[in-house]
């Protein structure tokens, strides 16, 4: 039924007008129940890539507290060996302390270097490296060579600097008169 027939309809009948007008007047139904649309799978929120590596703050920390990158970058040889021996002593003792501080590193094996030492399932665990004469690994024993490192525990600082800062090791310093 168009809408002019629908409005003369309601305008000639009084019977049909009374009962659009309860329709209208009536609180309004419910709506029908719409088929449920299927919910998308959760999306999984990456976690953030972080602004600054933690290798980045590792170096920062080697240089603010060692000068290590100053070290490194510094050409040496106009020293005599006096000079960078003097220099590699608070170098030594600074990137040390702060090794120790943030990973607390202690040896694989308390043996001394130069020690008997019997291996068995230690050598497939990358614990320890084989040389020499290898079997099939599964009982070896031999000459402690190096001792190995292993960091007990993990505490570099979290960056909270700005992106743009992210990658600098070390600002540059201007003295400003």
């Amino acid at each position: 039924m168009g809408r002019i027939s629908l409005a003369w309809k309601i305008l000639t009948s009084s019977e049909f007008a009374a009962r659009v007008t309860g329709l209208l007047d009536a609180p309004p139904a419910l709506a029908p129940p719409t088929p449920a649309k299927p919910e998308a799978p959760p999306k999984h929120i990456a976690p953030s890539k972080p602004l600054r590596s933690d290798a980045v703050t590792l170096l920062a920390a080697l240089q603010r507290e060692g000068r290590l990158i100053d070290f490194f970058k510094e050409p040496i040889d106009a020293y005599s060996d006096a000079q960078v021996g003097a220099a590699v002593r608070d170098i030594h003792r600074d990137c040390g302390s702060l090794l120790e501080r943030q990973f607390a590193i202690c040896p694989v094996l308390d043996q001394a270097e130069g020690s008997n030492v019997t291996i068995g399932a230690d050598a497939k665990n990358g614990r320890i490296k084989l040389t020499g004469k290898i079997g099939d690994g599964s009982q070896a024993s031999g000459t402690l060579v190096h001792h190995g490192w292993r960091v007990a525990k993990t505490d570099v600082p979290v960056w909270t600097g700005t992106a743009e800062a992210a990658s600098i090791v070390a600002p540059a310093e201007v003295e400003v008169r």
